[in-house]
């Protein structure tokens, strides 16, 4: 039986600072049982220092397998180098008139991100690209319409699973319509839920009625749907919409917590404590270990006080477990001698040649 404190644990996602774990970070997660980690291009120079990184942290807790994510869309948000595949952004496969492609692509990902011990993939994109002058979506889009994203990222949701790996949708509830970067400012949108209905949410709507595995929140302030708090933040949204209204039983990610949007805008302990009760399973943070800490000690504190709060982390707990259970049956990665070679075989190259081609 889990005791609260394991429970909160699992509802943090960390960044780590290298290519191995240092050993105030192994003192670090072995203390405080954190459910899952993420991988940037700093943590991933080769397949077998891959392989051995995410054996490390799947061995880091043996009552409960950990998610190890990861950010590999394609195009210019892609973490691994040369001999991985780089695949071609989302914007040219919505190109082509083969939604296979899409699969293959994912499929394909799957496979190599399978083979080093990775197990989540932060994507597809669901948003539209509906604002030219958007500076962070544009090409990591499907398209410029809702029907054509639709198109496209469905079958590269359903190779990344068939592939073993556990997608994540974002960024509810759209982010293709702002104007400015989340990482850098909070994204103001004026939509009317009518235009929010018609142009931002058919992806997540049709993620949802297909009971796609996690979907990850904006950090972006839609007025019409809440005036005061960002989706992150936002009861009505992740709660009141996303919930309730589309009936989304699946895992809810955050954004990075640690991006301008909320922590110039919001001081830390606020900011947590609001995305639980908004309805956050998950808090991505991606940099600052000591931050991630002191999170969870305050979140400790607060489920100790809160019934509120206590009952939402029962809620995010079982959801977490649930989709563990399903999908972290065994570490994937193979035998460190025989990975590169395995990569090798897989050759990837055909797809990226039929999507740029």
């Amino acid at each position: 039986m889990a005791t609260p404190r394991e429970k909160i644990g699992q509802m943090f996602m960390i960044g780590l600072q290298g290519e191995s774990l240092t050993r105030d970070e192994q003192l670090v997660i072995e203390e405080c049982g954190f459910g899952g980690f993420i991988l940037f291009s700093h943590n991933c120079c080769g397949p077998e220092q891959m392989l051995s990184l995410c054996r490390s942290l799947w061995e880091s807790n043996p009552k409960t397998p950990p998610l190890i994510g990861i950010d590999q869309e394609g195009g210019r948000v892609h973490r691994l180098a040369n001999p991985f595949t780089h695949f071609p952004a989302a914007a040219l496969v919505g190109r082509k008139d083969d939604p296979n492609l899409a699969y293959r692509a994912a499929r394909a990902t799957a496979a190599e991100l399978a083979l080093v011990g990775v197990n989540l993939n932060f994507a597809p994109v669901l948003d539209v690209n509906s604002n030219p002058n958007n500076p962070i979506i544009g090409s990591r889009s499907f398209g410029t319409e809702p029907n054509q994203v639709i198109t496209f990222a469905w079958p590269y949701v359903q190779g990344l699973r068939d592939g073993g790996i556990i997608p994540c949708g974002k960024h509810f509830p759209g982010h293709g319509g702002t104007d400015k970067d989340s990482h850098l400012d909070l994204p103001v949108l004026d939509r009317s839920p009518d235009e929010l209905t018609a142009v931002e949410l058919p992806p997540f709507v049709h993620a949802c009625r297909n009971q796609i595995e996690s979907l990850m929140t904006a950090h972006v302030l839609y007025r019409s749907l809440d005036p005061k708090f960002p989706a992150t933040l936002s009861h009505n949204i992740v709660t009141g919409l996303l919930r309730q209204q589309l009936g989304y039983a699946g895992v809810v990610f955050s954004d990075d917590m640690e991006m301008k949007a909320l922590s110039s805008n919001y001081d830390a302990d606020e900011a947590v404590a609001l995305a639980v009760r908004a309805g956050v399973d998950v808090m991505l943070y991606c940099h600052d270990l000591p931050g991630a800490v002191n999170a969870l000690e305050f979140l400790c504190s607060e489920a100790e006080s809160n019934p509120a709060v206590r009952a939402q982390v029962e809620n995010s707990y079982h959801r977490i477990t649930e989709l563990k259970q399903r999908y972290l049956k065994r570490f994937t990665g193979i035998e460190e001698k025989e990975c590169a070679k395995r990569l090798a075989r897989l050759d990837h190259r055909r797809i990226v040649n039929e999507i740029s081609g």
